[in-house]
């Protein structure tokens, strides 16, 4: 039976790596598929990995019906096997639900993307829709890990390296970039401590404070 999988995880677990190698498998045995996403890093119409594999893809605008783009292009005489939507969270809940709609009355898989929550923590919207209607919800196994080594499971945003807890939810970035703004995993200590990789470098660059002493 068709089924919509989400595949879920922080920033950098590996989610469009395997995206890219489900394409590949698929269309390797003569299978054609439909590739949806959205702000990507690599820019617009592209489905693109930080090991540097990309591919191109069709890039979802904001009121998108995504169940009659693939009606349309069936009715064409266009090919589709099977759905990859990539940086899923992005996608607003009804377009979920046009996804939802592919698998039951194309009778597609639908394999979906993202990650669950903002650098609030809180859920986007696109996912908080996936877990919601998802036939199944995998957590990708590649654990990415916080600058301690302990697994990152929360996403910061960093404007100078300070980690910051306001702002727009959707925020172009990537991790590591050298630019204001960016992004990193952490675990949920140093997220809750708001402690980045650049802030427990330059506390452990300060001068010891030397105890006190009674004379």
């Amino acid at each position: 039976m068709p089924e919509l999988v989400f595949f879920s995880g922080t920033m950098d677990c590996g989610k469009s790596t395997l995206a890219l190698q489900i394409e590949h498998n698929r269309s390797a045995r003569g299978l054609a598929g439909v590739i949806f996403t959205r702000d990507d890093r690599a820019g617009e119409g592209k489905l693109s990995s930080r090991l540097g594999l990309v591919t191109d893809a069709v890039e979802v605008e904001d009121e998108q019906d995504l169940y009659a783009y693939l009606v349309d292009h069936l009715s064409q005489g266009g090919r589709a096997d099977y759905v990859i939507a990539d940086e899923a969270q992005f996608l607003a809940p009804v377009q979920i639900d046009q996804l939802a709609r592919v698998v039951d009355d194309l009778g597609l898989d639908v394999y979906a993307f993202g990650i669950t929550t903002d650098f609030r923590s809180k859920l986007f919207p696109g996912s908080q829709r996936l877990v919601e209607l998802a036939d199944r919800v995998e957590v990708l196994q590649v654990e990415a890990l916080c600058w301690c080594g302990a697994r990152a499971t929360h996403n910061a945003r960093t404007i100078g390296g300070e980690m910051v807890v306001e702002g727009a939810q959707v925020v172009v970035g990537d991790v590591n970039q050298a630019v204001a703004i960016g992004y990193e995993v952490l675990c949920r200590r140093h997220h809750r401590r708001r402690m980045t990789s650049a802030t427990a470098r330059a506390a452990a660059l300060s001068p010891d404070v030397l105890p006190m002493t009674s004379a």
